[in-house]
């Protein structure tokens, strides 16, 4: 395929037997874990999705949970997700400088934005874990009929925030190791 973008998998974490190996393999195996389950879950989000067009058009029934259901599965999913897609590069980045820098400025140029989107990611998983503390203590639910918990999707959304927040601090710590690359 010409032009399809080239994923490299684990292309930028240690080799060899050191701490940051082992924390990158652990890492690792649980991303490929959750990204088993974020399969099942779109799956799965995909049959309330089609179980919730049947009965409201061809029963012509309410429904009251499906909706809700299949967001907070997709919720959980996208955000559980992200340390995965983030340990590989496949995140949305602008390679057109990578051609330009040297590789040493280009190193430079990863491990800034790594910096950057660190802090972001971090206030945000703090952010989250807040929301998720606020909800669960104060018993908030969704304003719908069917009324679940908003402590789920806060939870999901914080975990997965903090998943990605640890694989970028994996990366930077990489980066300033001076470990070799895979």
């Amino acid at each position: 395929m010409s032009g399809a973008p080239v994923y490299r998998e684990n292309a930028d974490l240690p080799a060899g037997s050191g701490q940051l190996a082992r924390l990158s393999r652990a890492l690792g195996m649980l991303n490929n874990a959750i990204m088993a389950l974020a399969g099942l879950a779109a799956i799965a989000a995909s049959l309330v999705l089609s179980y919730s067009v049947v009965v409201r058009y061809v029963f012509h029934a309410p429904t009251y949970w499906q909706d809700e259901m299949a967001v907070f599965l997709l919720v959980g999913a996208t955000f559980l997700t992200a340390a995965f897609v983030q340990e590989r590069r496949g995140h949305v980045g602008i390679e057109a400088f990578a051609e330009l820098l040297s590789p040493t400025a280009n190193r430079v140029r990863m491990t800034f934005v790594d910096i950057c989107s660190f802090a972001f990611c971090a206030f945000f998983s703090w952010k989250s874990w807040t929301l998720f503390h606020e909800a669960f203590v104060d018993g908030q639910v969704t304003s719908s009929t069917w009324a679940p918990p908003l402590w789920i999707p806060y939870s999901l959304m914080a975990a997965g925030m903090t998943l990605l927040s640890i694989q970028i601090a994996l990366q930077i710590a990489v980066a300033f190791s001076g470990s070799k690359p895979r």
